[in-house]
């Protein structure tokens, strides 16, 4: 296949759409401003327009508009004709369709980082054809800088900079999750951007929890993508039905007038949820990034992201141990929740000693302890069997980037066939171990008067 020099061999549709996100998207014109060159459209008209873009953003560190580039253009072009012409290009670009701009901005990346390398390797070259083994440290650092094209983090910014902006009350735009004690103490839910981790033993109620607030979000209007690896589309779909009716699923064919009809409410005026089954045995977070831009690209725009559960994907480099690629897939996740603008939820299993304890807190996640150290928020849940029985659980707040941590609910409902949640108590972990050590200091003191009784009886 003869190499592409040019983004001609992707179309003219694909430049009209690049161009029109150099302009409209801030972050990524910051991020590919400095390496995308005109040279790389193969019109004459998009070079110029591209240049205009490129030297104003150099200028005043900002896209211009597109009333700007209409000013540019009658300032510096002194063709009738050649103006005509860019006023007509401009206004495709201002009205092109951007269904698929996420794949746009992918594809225009991939290929300034191609080109980025094919330079930094013909420096190499150089280096190494005059023999100057000396200048290893310079051959990385080409090649490095190369690699790492486009992979910056936000733009930096002065702390005093737009504070009207960062003084609004609702500058998080928080999706709640549906359990008031726990969204209270989050200040609403998680805001897009964030990942929150539901961290429970096998068996307790992952699926059920993350079913939920899936279902919260699109009763409140917003767009959810939920995706599983474990469960039957039809286990899942029959939890939400039960969110809606109140009808247990192991009820719902025997009842299937009534659930229908209870359902009428919920079809429209909401938002879109969709249910996506995955392999377990094969998917990485790359995998699933590609399979939710074909998602966007066919007219979905999601809010929320809804992983059960982070434990079933594979990194995608080698590691010889198991649990050694973990906290690179959880970055990765909480890097793809950034990039789409979504709220992300997922699961972690909890290891031996979460299986029997009565709280189960942070240092019992199974595997790598950076699966924890990367979420916003974790969110713990416990179950004894008598609470199992009971339908009730121990769900507890240890850690928290965007309100209170620290925090225990006792003795929740939390029913896995009815999809109940409610957090009516709270106490902090410190007054929880203040409690047992008062409970395991009224056993001794049971156990040493028993004693007592015992030798005066003798």
């Amino acid at each position: 296949m003869k190499e592409s020099k040019s983004f001609g061999y992707l179309g003219h549709s694909f430049q009209l759409k690049l161009i029109n996100q150099l302009i409209t998207d801030k972050k990524f014109a910051n991020t590919i401003v400095d390496v995308i060159d005109p040279k790389y459209f193969d019109n004459q008209y998009f070079k110029l327009i591209s240049q205009m873009v490129k030297e104003y953003h150099e200028n005043y560190n900002t896209p211009p508009s597109f009333d700007a580039l209409d000013q540019l253009t009658r300032l510096e072009v002194t063709s009738e004709m050649a103006k005509k012409t860019i006023f007509d290009m401009l206004a495709d670009i201002r009205d092109c369709a951007l269904e698929d701009h996420l794949w746009i901005q992918e594809k225009a990346l991939k290929f300034c980082k191609q080109q980025e390398l094919k330079k930094a390797i013909s420096k190499v070259n150089k280096i190494l054809e005059k023999g100057d083994f000396e200048s290893y440290d310079k051959c990385e650092e080409y090649i490095r800088d190369a690699i790492q094209v486009g992979e910056g983090g936000d733009e930096a910014m002065d702390v005093f900079s737009e504070l009207d902006e960062a003084l609004i009350d609702d500058f998080r735009h928080p999706i709640p999750l549906g359990i008031t004690g726990i969204d209270n103490l989050l200040d609403g839910g998680l805001a897009k951007g964030e990942i929150g981790v539901f961290l429970a033993p096998t068996g307790v109620g992952k699926t059920t929890v993350l079913t939920k607030l899936a279902n919260t979000a699109y009763n409140l209007g917003f767009n959810v993508l939920q995706i599983f690896f474990e469960d039957n589309p039809k286990v899942i779909q029959r939890k939400h039905l039960t969110c809606w009716t109140k009808i247990p699923a192991i009820e719902q064919a025997s009842r299937k007038g009534e659930v229908i009809e209870k359902l009428t409410p919920f079809r429209e005026g909401r938002g879109k949820l969709i249910l996506e089954k995955l392999p377990s045995d094969s998917i990485t977070i790359a995998k699933i990034k590609n399979r939710i831009r074909k998602l966007v690209a066919e007219g979905n725009k999601f809010d929320m992201i809804v992983l059960d559960y982070i434990d079933c994907i594979l990194p995608d480099k080698h590691f010889n141990e198991v649990w050694a690629g973990e906290g690179l897939v959880m970055r990765q996740f909480e890097s793809m929740c950034n990039e789409l603008d979504v709220v992300g939820w997922t699961a972690a299993q909890g290891n031996r000693t979460s299986i029997s304890s009565e709280v189960v807190t942070t240092d019992m996640i199974g595997g790598s302890i950076k699966k924890a150290q990367v979420g916003h928020v974790i969110i713990t849940i416990a179950k004894t069997l008598q609470q199992k029985e009971l339908g009730l659980a121990t769900i507890a707040i240890t850690k928290s980037r965007v309100g209170k941590d620290g925090i225990v609910f006792q003795n929740c409902t939390f029913n896995n066939e009815t999809l109940e949640i409610d957090t009516e108590q709270s106490q902090t972990l410190l007054d929880l171990e203040q409690q047992r050590e008062q409970q395991n200091g009224e056993r001794v003191r049971q156990a040493l008067e028993r004693r007592r009784q015992t030798i005066n009886n003798q």
